[in-house]
């Protein structure tokens, strides 16, 4: 096909490709595209054409894209990405009058103790944007940008859709919080002693800080998983239950009052928070102005 050909197709049916082979569903890629299940099924029968490929076989509840699916969808979704750069950069943002919706992915952390912080920014500099948060960690941040539902999430992140950027936001370290009034700080006998809360999104009583001790050949017990920081603090109150918790939750857990927090007894690995976006909207005037002001309000440059 030549450039001159282009001009029969149709660029939606390359959207509705990729969605497809996001979603593996039909009935889920017309309600991401908000079209019926009828328009998508007569898309991809078109693309079928197009292609001279079946595209996607029925396997169970899914649809299993062919060896060609997956050679045009290499090929195709960085030229869609090269696309929606090339058109957002001809477009212009001003924050003061926009009415953009911005969908964006936080861990729990860090939608509990920073984002207040960017929320009132962004009232003040673009008072009409709609932001729209969901819920995301380094297990569900790579699906969330590579099907669209954000633009930019920040949080602990491993392995990135291969068209996603990153960027790191700050270098943290573990506080410890305790709602007792025992003076002084706790040794390492009496922190693996002392019953354990801790924040686990799936549920897990196993964390990071569990490979820690383990270097001094040491456990501790876990007495109560809850799946958000939201509320911690109560928890904690009036008992001798301790938490471990990144430094900028810790500020906000003691800001409230009620809480102290002290360095571990031991000496810990700090762990990154990153932010990742989509590589499609990386000179997005938009998208560059929102992840300008998660920077400023996420970040600590001191840390890096």
């Amino acid at each position: 096909m030549n450039r001159n050909d282009l001009r029969r197709l149709d660029l939606n049916l390359l959207i509705v490709f990729e969605t497809l082979m996001h979603e593996r569903s039909v009935t889920r890629a017309a309600e991401k595209l908000f079209l019926g299940q009828p328009a998508i099924s007569a898309a991809l029968s078109r693309l079928r054409n197009l292609f001279d490929d079946p595209l996607f076989v029925r396997t169970g509840r899914s649809m299993e894209p062919t060896a060609r699916a997956q050679e045009i969808f290499a090929l195709l979704s960085p030229a869609l990405d090269s696309i929606s750069t090339a058109v957002s950069r001809a477009s212009e943002f001003d924050p003061a009058t926009s009415t953009a919706v911005f969908r964006v992915g936080l861990s729990d952390d860090v939608e509990f103790a920073l984002l207040p912080a960017l929320l009132r920014r962004l009232r003040s500099e673009a008072p009409n944007v709609v932001l729209v948060v969901r819920r995301a960690n380094y297990l569900l941040m790579p699906n969330l940008l590579a099907s669209g539902e954000i633009s930019v999430g920040v949080s602990y992140t491993e392995e990135l859709p291969a068209n996603a950027k990153r960027k790191t936001l700050r270098r943290s370290k573990p506080k410890l919080l305790r709602a007792d009034s025992i003076p002084g700080k706790l040794g390492l006998d009496e922190y693996c002693a002392r019953p354990h809360a801790m924040v686990s999104f799936a549920g897990d009583l196993n964390g990071f800080i569990d490979d820690q001790l383990a270097r001094f050949e040491r456990t501790r017990k876990v007495v109560l998983a809850v799946p958000q920081f939201n509320g911690l603090g109560t928890l904690l109150a009036g008992t001798d239950l301790i938490a471990v918790v990144p430094d900028y939750t810790a500020a906000a857990l003691t800001a409230a009052g009620g809480l102290r927090a002290e360095d571990l007894p031991f000496e810990s690995d700090s762990f990154e928070m990153s932010m990742a976006w989509r590589g499609a909207q990386d000179n997005d005037p938009a998208e560059r102005w929102l992840r300008s002001r998660i920077q400023m309000f996420f970040g600590d440059p001191d840390s890096l």
